[in-house]
Order: C-alpha cells, then structure tokens, then sequence
C-alpha cells in the first residue's frame, strides 16, 4: 500500500485506496454494471481478511515425541491448520514443491474447521476439547461453511508453492463443483490441469440413492509454469518407443484427425497445408521451393483436418515430422510422442486399478496400525502417483489435512524406491477420538497420535532389510524416516490483556502491569523461544539448534553455519556479546530482558554493528 500510495498518490482519498481510481489509470475503466461474472458466498470477504490477519499464536517443539530430531528434514505439526499456514508463510514462503490434501468432503457430519473470526487460538482451544459443530444441511448455509473453510487456507498455501509447483486435492461429488470455482479464483483458472476421476470403489457405493458412485474427484492446478515428471509405465509398452532423437526416445502418432468429427466441415480452420522438403528433411507451414504439399486425407480421399490448429502447429512443430505411408505412396504428418526420463507417459484423466481403491488404503493402515483405527485412509499409491508426475529431488510435501499421515508415507516409500531425498511437512488438527471408538480403545487420545505412530511404524519396516546390498544402494543418501513434531500454542511472548472489564480495580491494574515485566512467560523453555525466532525471521524449521557457552551464559546457535545466534540469559555485559560476536553470526537475538543495563543494550548495538552482524531484540 505504501508503494502504491507513492507512485499513485491520486487514488488515495482519507487514507484508503480507491481502486476504480487506480484501474482507471490503468486503462480499466468500471461501469455501473453489477452484473458480473463472479462466485460469491456470505462470509467470503470476512474469512479473506481472516487468513491476512497476523496469527498470535507460535509453534512449540517437542523432540520427547519426535524422531531423530537432530538429523532429519521432515515436519509434522499438531494444529489448527489455518493458524500453522500463516504460521509458515515467512520460512516457507515459495519453497513447497507439491501439495496434497485429503478435506473434509462436508457430508453433514461434525464440522471441526468452523473457524471464529474474532479469535483464532480461542477456536483453537474449543476444537481440540471436542467442542465441535454439526454442517448439517438444513441449516441452510452448507456449503457456504464449507467455502469459507476451504478458500483462506488455500489462499495461504498457494503462497508456499513454488513457481513450479503443483497442487493435488482429493474431493468428492458435493463440493468438487464448488473447489473448481475457488481454485479457479485462488491459482487462476488457466493454471487448471485437470479434475481426474479416481475410482476407488469398482462395485460402487451401494447406499447411493440413484447412481452407484464409484469414483472420486482429484483437482490438479498448477502454480505458474509446472512441467510434469510423467507416471512410470509397464516394462512392454517401453517397446512402442522404438525410435530417438536428440531429445529422447518417441513413437509417432498421427497428427491427422481421426473417428468422428474429422471431416474438413467439422473443423475449417484446421484445415491447412505443411510443406516437406524430402532433400533438407524440414517440414514448415509456409511454402518453399521444392518442398511438398502435404493435407489432411481421409481414406476415401476427401479432405480430413488435422488435431491442431495452424497457430499449435506454427508453435509446436519442433514436436512434428513428415513420414512416407507404405501402401499409401504419400507423405503425412506425425507428432513425436517422448517417452519421458526414467520410462514415463503422460497420465490419463481416470485411474483405475485396485491400488487406488478405498479397501487398498484401508488395509495398507490395518496392516501398520490395526484395524478400524481410522477410517477411510487413502492409498499410499495414490499419493505415490501424485509425487511421481511432481516431485523429485530434494523437494518438499506439504499436507495440511494430513489424517492418519498417508503423505508421510507415501514420501518415504518413494525415497526408498528411487533414491530421493524428498522431504514432508504434515498438519493436523489434533481432534479428540471418540471414547468408544477403536482408536480410543487401542490407547490413542487423537487423531495426531495416530498419524505419528504410523510413521514410526512405516519408518522401521521400510528400513528393516533382509542384509543383502542391492545394487546403486551404495550412492543412495541415508532414507530418512524422523520427523520432528511442532505443537500450536499462543506466544511465547507476554501480551497485554486488553479485556474490557466494568470495575477493573487497581489491584487487578496492577497484576496486569505486572505480568509484562518479563517479555517471555515463565512457562516456555529457551527451545520454545528460540523456534519462534525462527519462524518469525524466515528460518526453516529443520535448521540444526546447538547449545553453545558465552563465557558464563548459554546461547543457542541456528543453522550448520549460525546463522543465528539467540540468547535469553540474564545479565548479559558487553564482553558477552563481544564473545557471541566471534561465531561470526549473521543475527543476533537477545531478549530486552536479559542486558544487565541500559547502557550494555547499547554497547551492544555497535559491538555488533562494528562487526557487521545485525542485533534483533526480543
């Protein structure tokens, strides 16, 4: 706003920006007319400005409940997901390579997600004491709940993906039409892959009133510009791509149209010649000496049209090639279909087969975690497919409706089978299970335990080898199977009360007055704090956090290379500071409390400045 306001000075009036102002200096001038083209619902302008509203709240480590929390890259955090999205965006801001979520598909049963406008955290705090809503139907506001639910944590989590980053979500028939809308509105309706259909119950759902559903919906959107790693293929369609050039090995697939609608009549403007020099080898849309003529044929040799337009063909033809028809005694026009590096194709829009089925993912958790613990996982191959057309590398997951944690195994699967080193970031609302149900029973309270207990569950079987080294094994990095976890909880930071009371006496003035004394509140530990230092200057949460001696005091510094270096002890001099200084830091983070004095806060500031190391106080 403030760089707007300088550059456009007129299309501010008492402090607000006039947006038709600012349009009609762009050249985009507003009429009167109210009839647009938009989706709309009530509560949609409140739960955007929810989603841009700072979170209070910060993420508390717990290494007791993590693995191997020294070493490994991956996350998972217990949570409200839309305070842990906000929560993230300053780390993780453009750096999530693929995102996958399995939401709530708003079936009329118990709506966890209702968030309240006015106070976040204290929502927060209701859900996880299973205080939760209904979304039954009759209340007249079903799917508006939902979308105001959906739309600010996706607006949220498009900004963690990258440029080339893509985003799966798993939906069924009641809303899917509605998420086309938003997603639409969120990513931009020409980032739109695909809405596959995912049939995971072959005998459909016999308690279906007139149709026997046996699929559901996946919605694909792309960030910007996403390039497809493609799907593996059986070994024996491998063969069909028996020819190769510069760019890989292809098979060739006639341009010309095929079936119905392939007259010169269905489709005019696709009716126009190449031309093909046999001597040079090159095929072009523009006329040359010596070159032939070549035009869609139908077999009994009236005009066809070809699958592409001229404008496709002008842009694509690199991907294009002239070839002599046997029997034909004539030229025509095939497209070279690659097959993608590692043996891949393109993905088809339905995927059928038994490893995407509801009953796979239910006994892939049985087997791990027992049955009836959680009901309607999805399959570890689903989500393998998905990372295997977006992923590679060393990129991160993020799923944020995570369940009973398929993503995280899911990626771990994937790294052990192809060498990977991907990495997951898994939030989930920690909701109370049901006292009578299994899950309760089996001595889980909820549904987080679950999801970490299958982790470390999935992470000991895909370790446990019979001792025989496989080839390739050797160049492999070590797969990793720990996962620190991160717990949402209010700040670690004193706040002031503002509650309004009728008869505040000077008494409780005074108590209030006094709790501000110490910035940090006595019930955190220095690991809390130093967490969200980190989250709240961009660091990501896997950086390493060592304890190191200044002198008498105790520090902590952050990344292999501190990157930080925080301190909370108490009566830090300027010698201490002179000490931290000599880790060569890029920040450093003291809390106000802890300077012995107001001149050694001083010193401080040009100890380290001198240094040029920047000082950030708490």
């Amino acid at each position: 706003m403030d760089k707007l306001r300088a550059v456009f000075p007129e299309c501010f009036a008492e402090g607000k920006l006039d947006i038709d102002k600012l349009l009609a200096l762009c050249g985009e001038y507003i009429g009167n007319d109210f009839e647009k083209y938009k989706f709309e619902w009530k509560g949609k302008a409140e739960c955007l400005k929810l989603a841009q509203k700072r979170s209070t709240g910060t993420l508390r480590p717990c290494p007791e409940e993590s693995v191997d929390w020294d070493t490994t890259q991956n996350l998972y955090i217990e949570g409200d997901n839309l305070e842990v999205l906000k929560l993230l965006q300053t780390a993780y801001y453009r750096k999530v390579k693929m995102i996958y979520i399995d939401p709530p598909y708003n079936t009329g049963n118990d709506f966890v997600y209702a968030d309240d406008f006015a106070d976040p955290m204290a929502r927060y705090k209701e859900v996880t004491q299973q205080t939760t809503k209904s979304n039954p139907e009759t209340m007249g506001r079903f799917h508006t709940n939902w979308l105001n639910m959906m739309y600010p944590r996706l607006r949220l989590a498009a900004n963690l993906l990258r440029d080339d980053g893509v985003i799966f979500i798993s939906v069924d028939e009641h809303e899917e039409h509605n998420l086309r809308k938003v997603c639409d509105e969120v990513f931009g309706e020409e980032h739109f892959i695909a809405s596959v259909a995912v049939v995971n119950n072959l005998k459909g759902r016999s308690d279906d009133k007139y149709i026997a559903t046996a699929h559901e919906w996946l919605l694909i959107y792309q960030k910007g510009n996403f390039e497809t790693y493609g799907v593996p293929i059986p070994e024996e369609y491998v063969e069909e791509y028996n020819l190769s050039d510069e760019n890989g090995r292809y098979r060739l697939q006639g341009l010309r149209k095929r079936g119905s609608g392939a007259k010169r009549e269905d489709r005019p403007n696709m009716f126009y010649p190449f031309y093909y020099n046999p001597q040079t080898k090159t095929l072009t849309l523009t006329k040359e000496e010596n070159a032939i003529e070549i035009i869609p044929k139908l077999s009994d040799g009236t005009d066809g049209r070809w699958r592409w337009g001229k404008d496709t063909a002008i842009e694509r033809i690199n991907e294009l090639t002239a070839q002599l028809v046997a029997g034909r005694n004539e030229y025509d026009i095939f497209q070279k279909d690659y097959l993608y590096e590692g043996k891949r194709i393109k993905p088809k829009s339905v995927w059928i087969g038994s490893e995407f089925s509801a009953e796979s993912g239910t006994l892939q958790t049985k087997a791990l975690i027992g049955k009836g613990i959680f009901e309607t996982p999805k399959s570890i191959d689903l989500i393998k497919y998905c990372l295997a057309q977006a992923t590679t590398g060393d990129d991160i997951i993020l799923d944020f409706f995570s369940g009973s944690a398929t993503t995280a195994d899911a990626v771990m699967s994937l790294n052990a089978e192809d060498g990977g080193n991907r990495k997951y970031i898994l939030v989930q609302l920690p909701e109370v299970c049901d006292e009578k149900s299994e899950a309760a029973k089996a001595g889980y309270k909820n549904i987080c335990e679950i999801g970490k207990e299958r982790i470390r569950r999935a992470g000991k079987k895909l370790t446990e080898t019979d001792g025989q080294m496989q080839i390739g094994d050797s160049e492999k990095k070590p797969l990793d199977v720990g996962f620190r976890v991160f717990k949402l909880d209010s700040s670690n930071l004193q706040t002031w009360d503002a509650t309004p009371v009728d008869e505040l006496r000077l008494e409780d003035l005074l108590n209030r007055m006094n709790t501000m004394i110490n910035r940090v509140k006595a019930d955190r530990s220095d690991l809390d704090m130093v967490c969200e230092v980190m989250l709240k200057l961009g660091v990501p949460l896997t950086y390493s956090v060592n304890k190191v001696a200044v002198n008498s005091k105790v520090a902590y510094t952050v990344g292999d290379d501190c990157l930080l270096l925080v301190c909370l002890a108490a009566d830090i001099t300027p010698e201490d500071v002179e000490a931290m200084a000599e880790y060569v830091p890029a920040k450093v983070i003291i809390s106000r409390d802890s300077f012995a004095n107001d001149t050694a806060m001083a010193n401080a500031y040009y100890i380290l400045r001198d240094r040029g190391v920047e000082l950030k106080l708490l």
